[in-house]
């Protein structure tokens, strides 16, 4: 069996981000598709949050090396004050040291027949360019999402040192992956002589661990009885999923009657920014139909999912060419979903897509506003609209690895 090495800084047993599951679930599938994964990711003291609730999903035998790395906003600051060029192109720079002195050890003793990298952590790149160019072997470079974007990041350095990461990893990488259709046309666009070299890998699910958290029918348990539960299951970036339309419409409807106390119920999972989310339901008097809930292990996040009556998506336009991860374990719950997001990004076209076409701007309260009495007069009703059983059976975790698989027996000549 080939051997492939894996450089992720989102791995087990960092807890609080959804981008785990990508490194993960690809570890899990790829022998199936003929290889074998030796992962490279960091020392757990870099990560702000820990969980063992999913290292018992790290397959049995895989081998895993955690290089040393320091946070640097967290473990170099003094008074809360650090060195910019201590955190560019990010905070886990440090890693890249530690990384590449064991990634080579890991190449001469395991012989791998392809490197892999993944962001969003930069830095991860870093690593992954440093040793292609140390051993020869192909490398795949996950780009996820774009990485230098329009003010973004908002560090002129920072930026400077991410178009340099990029520009290296089109010019050397065999294959640079992006989860959605606009990021890769971007990035054809960006390096024109690399096009070809530029795919999509979308995100997706995994069947088994959603068949370990559904629970039987006859347990099936409404969230908050009597009340319509609308989930939003992870963070809320204030920028790019700025809830302050949604809030604001939710004030209009309450103060209009639209909305009957005790009728809806609008739960945030382990949104990060709980303060924020408060403070626009105070504003705008709709305290008792928000709920704020702290993370909770994956499986049971999962589960949640499938217990809500309806799902909640929240998009800026200026994430038009990102998917949310998360939208495909939406689709694979299989309740109705209604997307705050702009029309004409990549998350409302893969939605429409897949069936599901509750789709409203999240900038614009009046909109909002007008869409959501109907959305949730559909679920009393039991005629929301579903994803199409299609798109979801399309969505999982392995087919997407199978994809990978393909790639790397492409980079490799195939043997």
């Amino acid at each position: 069996m080939n051997r492939v090495l894996m450089i992720a800084y989102h791995f087990p047993p960092l807890a609080g981000s959804s981008g785990i599951q990508r490194t993960l679930r690809f570890v899990q599938h790829l022998p199936k598709f003929g290889w074998e994964p030796l992962v490279l990711s960091a020392d757990p003291r870099a990560y702000e949050r820990t969980s063992d609730d999913l290292m018992g999903d790290i397959p049995p035998g895989v081998v895993v090396r955690r290089a040393f790395a320091l946070d640097t906003a967290r473990h170099l600051a003094i008074g809360g004050r650090y060195i910019g060029a201590m955190a560019r192109p990010d905070r886990w720079v440090s890693w890249k040291y530690a990384a590449v002195r064991e990634g080579l050890r890991m190449i001469r003793q395991f012989k791998p027949r392809a490197i892999w990298s993944t962001y969003p952590i930069a830095t991860a790149h870093l690593i992954g360019a440093e040793l292609q160019r140390r051993s020869g072997l192909p490398w795949l470079a996950d780009f996820r999402d774009p990485m230098a974007q329009e003010g973004y990041p908002a560090d002129p350095l920072t930026r400077r040192s991410f178009l340099a990461i990029e520009q290296e990893a089109l010019r050397s990488a065999r294959f640079s992956t992006f989860t959605t259709p606009g990021a890769a046309h971007t990035y054809r666009q960006r390096y024109p002589d690399h096009a070809e070299r530029v795919t999509v890998l979308e995100n997706g699910y995994d069947e088994e661990t959603f068949a370990a958290a559904a629970p039987v029918d006859a347990m099936r348990q409404p969230l908050n009885p009597g009340a319509i539960t609308l989930l939003h299951s992870g963070i809320v970036y204030p920028a790019e999923r700025d809830p302050t339309q949604f809030f604001a419409a939710l004030g209009q409807l309450k103060a209009a009657g639209a909305i009957a106390p005790g009728s809806l119920v609008v739960r945030f999972r382990a949104s990060v920014h709980d303060d924020l989310l408060q403070a626009l339901a105070a504003r705008y008097d709709i305290g008792d139909l928000i709920d704020c809930q702290p993370p909770v292990p994956y499986r049971q996040a999962l589960a949640e999912m499938l217990a809500a009556d309806g799902l909640l998506v929240m998009q800026a336009a200026n994430c038009n060419e990102q998917i949310p991860a998360k939208i495909y374990e939406y689709l694979r719950a299989n309740r109705p979903i209604l997307a705050s997001t702009d029309p004409q990004g990549d998350t409302a076209a893969t939605l429409r897509q897949a069936g599901a076409t509750d789709i409203v701007r999240l900038d614009s309260a009046d909109d909002i506003r007008r869409a959501l009495p109907a959305f949730l007069e559909a679920i009393r009703a039991g005629q929301a609209v579903l994803p199409t059983p299609q798109a979801v059976a399309a969505a999982s975790r392995e087919g997407r690895t199978a994809q990978l698989a393909r790639l790397l027996d492409t980079a490799t000549g195939g043997c």
